[in-house]
């Protein structure tokens, strides 16, 4: 496996309408835009006649025009038409680099390259009695994997969530179990004392929740309801998902899979805005900013085994982009 060869988030689906839009994944500028049938596609963000950007060009008759010559573009890349020869039929050879693409949790993923990789995994998508919420994109001056395991750690909410998702008075954390699944790595029984895990909660209690992660640069935190509670039996779901833009910078977003059927979408973004922006100073505070797969680059504790486990886990995928 390698970081080319995984799906990867790069924009949300309803940004992408009637104009190209461009993005990066890996350090590879792309553009995104659909066809006639309303079919994504991804190409690079070069035209390969005289290097211009194909996002600031247009999408005409279901094609992708050039901003500087106007040769367009259909479905998979083959140039189909020159202005300047109108006569003229382009072979095969004059064609723009396309790659694979698919809508999945209200974003857009794209595969630089060919593989049997699937999309990362959240459960939470299929259940139709939760309301999905899309929050995001932050862009964020740190790496995938740096972002990655903040999400897994609960070490540091009486500190930097002081008053919502932690308090300086309860910042033990109990023993819980680690397990390898195919696509990573599981943390089962994580139990906090949280002051405000919601938009609704009123005091203090104690939480329970698994986190997992699904590929190298997803996770997915699930909510264990709480024993008598109203949303005994729900499973409620965060899914944070990242596109690797550079080594050292990243796009985030987070999908809501909740059973809050009390307040609006903007109240719910809101939440999670506020816990995210408590954590980005501190994220991109973080030196070296890839993340060191060497045991010994940092110290660690037992309150760390998710974090370790992670790391392990990418190395044994031999990942390379975001870590050193």
């Amino acid at each position: 496996m390698t970081e080319r060869t995984l799906w990867h988030p790069v924009a949300q689906t309803q940004e992408v309408v009637t104009a190209p839009l461009p993005v990066q994944l890996l350090e590879q500028s792309l553009v995104l835009w659909r066809n006639a049938d309303g079919l994504l596609q991804a190409f690079v963000d070069r035209c390969p006649h005289r290097g211009a950007r194909l996002s600031m060009g247009r999408v005409e008759n279901g094609k992708l025009e050039c901003p500087y010559h106007g040769w367009q573009f259909a479905s998979g890349g083959q140039c189909v038409k020159v202005p300047a020869l109108p006569d003229f039929v382009p072979p095969p050879s004059q064609c723009v680099r396309s790659f694979e693409v698919q809508e999945a949790y209200g974003l857009v993923w794209v595969r630089l390259e060919a593989s049997e990789s699937q999309l990362p995994a959240f459960a939470a998508e299929s259940d139709s009695h939760l309301r999905k919420v899309n929050c995001g994109p932050y862009d964020v001056a740190a790496s995938a994997p740096r972002i990655i395991e903040n999400f897994l750690d609960m070490s540091h909410f009486g500190f930097v969530h002081e008053g919502w998702l932690g308090s300086r008075d309860a910042t033990a954390i109990a023993t819980y179990e680690v397990e390898k699944t195919e696509t990573g790595v599981i943390a089962t029984g994580c139990k906090a004392v949280q002051p405000q895990s919601n938009l609704h909660s009123t005091q203090a209690a104690e939480v329970e929740y698994t986190y997992e992660v699904t590929a190298p640069y997803t996770a997915v935190l699930t909510k264990i309801p709480e024993e008598g509670s109203s949303k005994q039996g729900w499973r409620e779901q965060i899914g944070l998902f990242i596109c690797p833009v550079t080594p050292e910078t990243s796009r985030v977003w987070f999908r809501l899979a909740v059973a809050d059927f009390e307040s609006t979408d903007e109240q719910l973004r809101k939440f999670q805005h506020t816990i995210f922006v408590q954590d980005q100073p501190v994220l991109e505070s973080q030196l070296p900013k890839a993340l060191p797969l060497d045991p010994r680059a940092e110290m660690h504790s037992a309150a760390d085994r998710m974090s370790s486990a992670y790391r392990r886990f990418l190395k044994a995928q031999c990942i390379t982009f975001g870590v050193c």
